[in-house]
């Protein structure tokens, strides 16, 4: 995996540690094909002989090997763990070396590996910069490196114990002062004691050093080391490609979990389930505002990616959109909105955006949890009778104009004009399993049906309408949405309907706020009782068969509850 990523360099094991880690590195040498011929296998050692011997004969037939060799610089650990005086030190970073070149590079029976060379002056961020440049100084005129095979100096922040700009002046400070910079790779080894590891390497490198030791998603000592995901992420959101690929960073979390079985935190940078999820109201609706920004302006992946909360494109890590917007009782408008237009691909006006958002809301504090995209699907279905309208359903109708308010007749040889005649709706209507046949007139089809509803006792109005278009082609539909209000109620109900015929999708928009302007007055009869001997209003059907009227009883209780 971390080839297929794209590094180049890959610390393998501690040779010297372990029977497995010694093996481990003798299958990688031994097995044709693991090991892509430009790939370093890097294996590290402290400076003790015999653990540098058994160290280089693991590597023995590698096509390309890197050593590394560590010694503590620190004052505490010369004087505590070790006994060494400074000069000790540096004449131990010296025998050591000398031995590993001549183990290595030197030795005819390896001349089919090239060998590169690696030594840490461990505890670097709490040593003396004036001795850790002395150490250096005298390893490197020991390794005798080259511009073509540079030797490297990694300088490692063992245990963090500043802030990063301390860190940073420090390597800076080696940089300017170490000689014959040209043949150095300046490497970095932050650890994150103080949850800084990733500032510091970054103020590191723009103090001057070339390379960077980490590890995916900062497993390590203690709180770990530096984390290389964050690094490289960090670096694409400033528009620097890391030439390292991380297009499908939900497998690398996999096998990373997996091999290490340390799950990695839903809140990690990048690779968390959470850090591209947005729960709270405002960041919602901003995110939502960013996408449409963008379809709007027709963006492409060759477009800058600018989106509110958001540093970089979710696909560009193998993420999807759907799970960018999650709700719970503290979501909005927005982020409702979001899910169902995702779902269902229905751009929902501001004013339903607001009412679904307080369904939701109420079902968030009911369930005490968030609601899954699906939930929050069948809630808005539910709501606005998607699927089914149980209370009233179009079976029949026709739109025609209505001749009998023409002035005059047409000239003979020509057809009427119609076009500022009022039209009529004459059709069936189921009203909870009851068919009523019922006619209106209006200005057009939707206030002509609007009318004939006032033969049922739904006196509504439409206060709002909005449509577009879903899909594209010859299966494409009409989504309309209405906003209605009722004479004596502050209430607005809204209406939602989906049809191939953009007319009846608004006369079945019209009947789903019908319904849930019934719905919503908690003393309305079911099944929903209509007024005797009203002129507009035949006799009722169920499967085709006429009915009696029961008796009268104001389906709205005087329509609204006192009035």
């Amino acid at each position: 995996m971390l080839v297929d990523l794209g590094y180049k360099e890959i610390e393998v094991s501690f040779p010297s540690a372990s029977q497995t880690d010694f093996d481990f590195t003798r299958r990688l040498v031994e097995t044709p094909g693991v090991v892509p011929d430009d790939v370093w296998l890097q294996v590290l050692s402290p400076c003790r002989e015999d653990l540098i011997r058994r160290t280089v004969e693991s590597l023995k037939g590698a096509k390309k090997a890197l050593l590394h060799l560590y010694l503590a610089t620190s004052e505490c650990f010369q004087r505590i763990v070790f006994g060494f005086t400074p000069e000790e030190s540096i004449e131990l970073a010296v025998k050591c070396t000398e031995l590993a070149r001549s183990l290595t590079k030197d030795d005819p029976t390896q001349a089919g590996t090239e060998w590169a060379y690696e030594f840490s002056p461990e505890n670097f961020s709490d040593s003396s910069p004036e001795f850790v440049i002395r150490m250096c100084e005298a390893v490197k005129t020991a390794w005798e490196p080259s511009i073509s095979n540079p030797i490297i100096f990694n300088l490692p922040a063992t245990v963090e114990v500043s802030t990063p700009n301390v860190y940073a002046d420090q390597v800076e400070y080696f940089c300017t002062h170490i000689t014959e910079r040209e043949k150095i790779c300046v490497s970095l080894h932050p650890h994150n004691d103080r949850g800084c590891a990733v500032a510091a390497a970054e103020l590191a490198q723009m103090g001057g050093a070339d390379r960077v030791e980490g590890t995916l998603f900062g497993n390590g000592e203690r709180t770990g080391n530096v984390d290389l995901v964050t690094l490289a992420l960090n670096l694409y959101t400033q528009g620097i490609h890391p030439n390292i690929d991380f297009s499908d960073i939900k497998a690398v979390i996999d096998m990373v979990e997996k091999s290490t079985k340390i799950p990695v935190h839903e809140r990690a940078p990048y690779g968390g389930n959470l850090v591209v999820c947005a729960f709270s109201g405002s960041h919602q609706d901003a995110i939502k505002k960013g996408f449409n920004a963008r379809t709007a302006e027709a963006a492409t992946n060759e477009d800058p990616w600018q989106m509110p909360y958001l540093p970089l494109d979710p696909h560009d890590i193998g993420r999807n959109y759907e799970a960018i917007i999650r709700v719970n009782s503290q979501s909005g408008k927005g982020g409702v909105a979001w899910v169902i237009q995702q779902s269902l691909e229905l751009d929902l006006p501001r004013g339903l955006q607001i009412a679904f958002s307080k369904i939701v809301q109420k079902q968030a504090d009911k369930l005490h949890r968030e609601l899954l995209p699906r939930e929050i699907q069948k809630l808005f279905e539910d709501a606005y009778h998607i699927k089914s309208n149980p209370r009233f359903t179009l079976v029949d109708y026709n739109i025609t104009a209505d001749r009998s308010q023409s002035p005059a007749p047409p000239e003979k040889g020509k057809a009427q004009n119609t076009k500022n005649l009022k039209r009529k709706f004459d059709g069936v209507i189921a009203i909870d399993g009851i068919e009523h046949s019922i006619k209106g007139v209006g200005n057009g089809a939707l206030s002509s049906l609007a009318n004939a509803l006032h033969a049922v006792d739904i006196d509504i109005d439409v206060a709002d309408y909005k449509e577009h278009s879903i899909g594209v082609g010859r299966n494409v539909k009409a989504a309309t949405y209405i906003e209605c209000s009722a004479a004596g109620v502050r209430e607005k109900v809204w209406g939602v309907g989906i049809h191939e015929d953009v007319v009846q999708a608004s006369l079945i928009a019209l009947l789903s706020a019908a319904s849930s302007f019934v719905s919503s007055r908690p003393s309305t009869p079911i099944p929903y009782r209509l007024k005797e001997n009203n002129p507009r209003l035949d006799s009722p059907k169920v499967n085709g068969v006429p009915q009696s009227y029961p008796k009268v009883v104001s389906a709205l209780e005087t329509r609204a509850n006192g009035i």
